[in-house]
């Protein structure tokens, strides 16, 4: 067992819908950022290191701003998923701008990553329940396990006041990751039901409790042996196709089916939040209003 585990923070995204940098956009009311509550949360539970994965581009930016916030409150490392690093034998096409989607992003932090560790989201926010979940879980792994988990959030938890959201509906077995079914368009309706539908349109109903993945991941050190795996087949297949990415819940999926790790599912009754586009910010503003109101937070972090 160990008593250490890391933050990866995937904070490569340049927010192109969001129209700036997001993850450097304040929220708080004294100039915090969704990321400076999830660092403050991640070391509440215990968390001693948190990695960031960034661009070059906003590199001296982000990295100054977080050494002065964190430096000595948390160990800290940057990674940089940039198009060309990929692995040895590939050649990155010339006109490839985008980045190589999440799986990727985590292959990028390798050899900065030495214990269990929680994958989120820069501009999303989790809650506190869920990093004591999360760190809980991983004390309790080896650097070798593949015994991997997930957070999953109550899908009332993370609706939207604005229109249909879409969620990945998380079904499970005795507590172990079975499938992640995407549903689109989620919203409530005037019968205060909540319903969805599926590529196929076909219509789901939910529940408030349903369970449903917002991209908390809890891995050990052995992922990137498989990721190792997974990307060169990857790469072998859509290197050339100008938009291809390649993304950790696939890993997930496919380590699970083919009987090579488990996902424990564990879960947060915590609210959810994130920010895509600029109208989103006074929600976020205000539901962390509210945070500091009921004592959540202090009001200056």
């Amino acid at each position: 067992m160990k008593d250490m585990a890391t933050l990866l923070v995937l904070a490569a995204g340049m927010g192109s819908r969001y129209g700036g940098l997001k993850q450097l956009d304040p929220m708080g009311p004294n100039g915090e950022t969704i990321l400076d509550y999830s660092v403050y949360d991640a070391i509440r539970a215990g968390f001693d290191k948190v990695v960031f994965i960034i661009r070059k581009s906003f590199a001296s930016e982000f990295e100054e701003r977080a050494n002065a916030l964190y430096g000595g409150k948390i160990q800290i490392g940057y990674c940089y998923q940039e198009v060309d690093n990929i692995p040895a034998g590939f050649d990155c096409p010339a006109e490839r701008e985008k980045p190589w989607g999440t799986a990727h992003a985590i292959w990028v932090a390798k050899q900065s990553v030495n214990d269990p560790f929680a994958v989120i989201n820069a501009d999303d926010y989790y809650g506190p329940e869920g990093f004591k979940t999360a760190f809980d879980y991983l004390s309790q792994q080896t650097n070798e396990s593949s015994d991997y988990g997930m957070v999953a959030y109550q899908l009332a938890n993370t609706l939207s006041d604005h229109g249909g959201v879409n969620r990945g509906v998380v079904k499970h077995n005795g507590g172990l990751l079975e499938d992640v079914h995407e549903v689109l368009k989620i919203e409530r309706q005037k019968d205060d039901s909540i319903s969805g539908v599926d590529d196929d349109q076909v219509e789901f109903a939910l529940q408030d409790d349903t369970l449903v993945s917002m991209n908390f991941f809890l891995f050990t050190p052995s992922l990137f042996g498989h990721l190792d795996t997974f990307l060169e087949e990857f790469f072998t297949a859509r290197l050339t196709e100008d938009k291809s990415e390649s993304y950790i819940p696939a890993v997930v999926d496919e380590l699970i089916k083919s009987g090579q790790a488990t996902c424990a599912v564990k879960h947060s009754t915590d609210q959810w939040f994130g920010v895509t586009y600029p109208d989103d910010k006074p929600i976020v503003q205000a539901a962390i209003a509210n945070c500091i109101e009921k004592g959540v937070y202090p009001a200056a972090l």
